[in-house]
């Protein structure tokens, strides 16, 4: 399942709903985790990088691990720090699951990520609400100033949503707006996710 949307739409609450239906039958992978890994530029010129742009992420990495986790296959996920804008040297095991959760502001943007989906979602939340979100995490979470997420999201985050992010919706299989607040959409997807269960032959 691809969930897309804007940064602060609450694609995460709606995966994290989801998860707490099914429980051990849901691993969620995180489209942040995978930006690329810059090392060869100073931090100076890491924080003027644009990562709302769909080459900030290392997407060749991410299809292969899904590849993997589809197969059955154990991964070793990055733990991305974005206080430094790196990788931290040490990864998170993940498992295979039956469902697989990709959660990311440009998962459907990616044709190659598509391919990979059952079902496509994009959550749609207002610009205002997006933003205030936006600010609380990065300043609470991240270690951001309220000057530098203002700034970033004025000079790239507002850009390339309109470039990238928003138009990626078209390819939603379905639209949930409002995000984990939308309990009857998160009810349908749950059903969803059973019947495929159940049609895979699960009990």
């Amino acid at each position: 399942i691809g969930i897309a949307g804007g940064s602060g739409s609450g694609k995460t609450t709606v995966a994290r709903a989801l998860k707490k239906f099914q429980r051990e039958d849901i691993t969620i992978i995180e489209q942040d985790a995978y930006y690329k890994n810059r090392v060869d530029l100073t931090y100076e010129n890491r924080c003027l990088l644009n990562y709302d742009h769909p080459n900030a992420f290392d997407t060749d990495l991410l299809c292969e691990q899904l590849e993997a986790l589809i197969k059955g296959e154990e991964i070793a996920k990055p733990i991305y720090d974005f206080s430094r804008h790196l990788r931290k040297e040490e990864t998170i095991n993940v498992k295979p699951c039956p469902i697989i959760i990709l959660e990311g502001i440009l998962v459907l943007e990616s044709k190659k990520l598509r391919d990979l989906m059952d079902i496509k979602v994009y959550v749609d939340t207002d610009a205002d609400v997006r933003v205030l979100r936006r600010l609380r995490r990065d300043i609470r979470d991240r270690g951001r100033t309220l000057d530098s997420v203002i700034n970033q999201y004025l000079t790239t985050v507002m850009p390339m949503h309109n470039a990238f992010v928003e138009p990626s919706k078209r390819y939603a299989d379905i639209i949930i707006t409002e995000g984990g607040k939308n309990l009857v959409a998160i009810d349908i997807l749950n059903s969803k996710l059973n019947l495929l269960k159940y049609s895979n032959g699960e009990s």
